[in-house]
């Protein structure tokens, strides 16, 4: 079923990445290309994923932009609450802060840091416990996909939260779908590819839960202003979970615009 009514997001994911003077700078020209060339909220969600102790100083610098572009962690604690964790982030310290949304389920957090199933389903829990709206990360490893594995790898990531996520907090969820194999590599899947995997996923949702049709699911894996216009035009590509790109203003900006277009 087409996502093409669905209000596209587009989010940058800076990772971590830039030092605090350069991600002032970013966030400021980033403002002000807003102002110049204006991308009607009502078109397209924006957001931005700084590392954690930047969220509060770019929350901030938010507030006087033009329209709503919203601060996301990149993480969350899997313990909930207050108490002696150190270097943890909870759910509800976040949404004490006012950050509303968090990435759950990113490649690099479930490869280089082994975060499994148990992990993730409990910084879920959590994070949509505390009223926080999760975008979750799925995608295949290059080996996957040759071996013909990718869309069950992708399904099965999908269905591994349904244990924890109640009927009504599936509205909270976003899906960023990120082939492995095409984050920070240059790489990035075809329209054609991006677009099939995207109504798998979209028919994936819509068996779990009614809100699937609604839910949107944003591509990720080297998105540049050179690809997003093809990207965008895919009615089951709800937007762009954006790496590198999102360090430059000028080009996460085309990217949105590319989005906001399509609607």
């Amino acid at each position: 079923m087409s996502g093409s009514a669905i209000t596209p997001w587009v989010i940058g994911n800076w990772k971590m990445n830039p030092v605090q003077a350069e991600a002032q700078q970013l966030v400021s020209e980033f403002k002000t290309l807003l102002e110049q060339q204006a991308i009607d909220a009502a078109q397209c969600h924006l957001g931005v994923a700084p590392v954690a102790i930047a969220l509060g100083s770019v929350q901030e610098q938010l507030k006087t932009a033009v329209r709503p572009v919203y601060t996301v962690a990149q993480d969350v604690s899997r313990i909930a609450g207050l108490g002696a964790y150190t270097g943890e982030v909870s759910a509800e310290l976040l949404k004490d802060s006012q950050i509303g949304f968090v990435l759950v389920g990113h490649s690099e957090r479930r490869e280089i840091f082994a975060e499994n199933v148990q992990i993730l389903n409990a910084k879920i829990q959590n994070a949509l416990a505390a009223g926080l709206t999760v975008i979750y990360c799925v995608g295949e490893s290059l080996q996957q996909r040759e071996s013909g594995q990718a869309e069950q790898v992708v399904l099965q990531q999908i269905c591994d939260i349904a244990a924890v996520v109640e009927a009504e907090q599936w509205q909270n969820i976003v899906i960023a779908y990120e082939p492995i194999w095409a984050i920070g590599t240059g790489k990035t899947a075809s329209p054609e590819d991006a677009q099939a995997m995207h109504a798998k996923i979209r028919e994936g949702l819509t068996q779990l839960t009614s809100y699937g049709p609604q839910m949107a699911i944003l591509y990720g894996g080297s998105v540049k202003p050179e690809n997003a216009v093809e990207l965008a035009a895919c009615p089951d590509i709800n937007g762009a979970l954006v790496g590198g790109a999102s360090l430059n203003a000028a080009s996460f900006h085309q990217i949105a615009q590319a989005f906001a277009n399509t609607q």
